[in-house]
């Protein structure tokens, strides 16, 4: 290899640790999706209908008074 070729691809290696170190602004615009089981997805509705109740709950109170 001469002395330009070894220039080049000492250059082009310095290029890459560059764009290496460069951390992206945002690195993930779509969080990975990944599998829910059923299990998981009964204890979400589960907490979401006892947000409801208790919102319900609430409600019903600050009317009473």
């Amino acid at each position: 290899m001469n002395r330009k070729q070894e220039m080049i691809k000492k250059l082009a290696k310095r290029a890459k640790a560059r764009k290496n170190k460069v951390v992206p602004s945002n690195p993930s615009n779509k969080p990975v999706e990944r599998y829910i089981s059923k299990a998981e997805r009964e204890k979400i509705a589960l907490a979401e209908e006892a947000e409801q109740t208790t919102a319900t709950e609430n409600n019903t109170e600050s009317d009473k008074d």
